[in-house]
């Protein structure tokens, strides 16, 4: 694999992932059409790399966030439980903290079934028709489904669950994982803004735990370290464009436009299904 390609996956990981348009199906389809010159092993450690700087991404993001809820663990582990987290809290990170690791639950059977759904993401004709609902999802989100007035204070873990439930059901390719979990988060009442930050901050459980897995794979079978500075300038590329593809994505849901990425996922999916056709 040459830099430039590495470069060129890093920039459609970082855009992709956090503009709901499915980072899974870009990437898919782009390694199907380019020639990437490594092992299918070799691959999975690349796209290991592209996550976890788009993980990095989110963590610089939302590091305010993560703090809070670290002090709130660590009071919980010391037996500072406050039962108002699950009334009217006196400590939203903590409530958000629970919500989450609630919401992160379905993801252990989705890692079951990670076998089965591996080889979907070698069908661009699937890949095209989930991209296609994946449109139809963002203009109901856009377009149908009322934001509520939900936040850190009032969120329960019943809607921690049923967004986790959401995200779960996005690990088939061409379907966006923050798209799906936006639509469960605002279908449960939260706002707009709320509904970003909690979904961005429920994927870091779910993208470390499915990272780990994956690079115990790909190191039990052997790293070919000269693709290194490739993969690394990748990883790179994703992490600082997934920044800025978070702060656009802010600015999107502040507008409640999503008008445009219907239309694109509609036009990317239908052109993916035509060239599963015509190759």
């Amino acid at each position: 694999m040459s830099v430039w390609l590495a470069i060129l996956l890093g920039l459609v990981q970082g855009v992709t992932e956090f503009i709901p348009v499915s980072s899974s199906g870009h990437l898919a389809v782009l390694e199907q059409l380019f020639p990437v010159s490594c092992t299918e092993q070799q691959l999975m450690f690349f796209n290991v790399l592209l996550h976890l700087g788009t993980l990095v991404a989110i963590c610089v993001v939302c590091r305010e966030d993560i703090v809070k809820m670290a002090k709130g663990g660590m009071r919980l582990l010391q037996g500072q439980m406050d039962f108002s987290v699950f009334g009217d809290p006196l400590i939203p990170p903590t409530r958000q903290l629970l919500c989450i690791a609630l919401g992160t639950v379905p993801l252990l059977v989705v890692l079951l079934l990670s076998g089965r759904i591996a080889p979907l993401f070698a069908m661009p004709g699937f890949i095209g028709v989930a991209m296609i609902g994946n449109g139809f999802l963002l203009f109901v989100c856009d377009r149908m489904i009322r934001p509520g007035n939900k936040g850190p204070r009032t969120i329960s873990p019943v809607d921690g669950l049923w967004i986790g439930l959401a995200q779960a059901c996005a690990v088939l390719p061409g379907l966006s994982t923050l798209a799906v979990s936006l639509a469960a988060a605002l279908s449960r009442g939260c706002t707009r803004k709320y509904a970003l930050r909690f979904c961005l901050l429920l994927s870091i459980p779910a993208v470390a735990g499915s990272l780990i897995v994956s690079l115990v794979r790909c190191v039990s079978s052997g790293i070919q370290w000269s693709l290194l500075p490739a993969f690394l300038a990748g990883f790179a590329v994703a992490a600082v464009v997934g920044i800025f593809a978070i702060r656009l994505l802010i600015r999107l849901m502040q507008r409640g436009r999503f008008g445009h990425l219907c239309t694109y996922c509609w036009i990317v999916g239908a052109l993916t299904i035509l060239i599963s056709v015509i190759f």
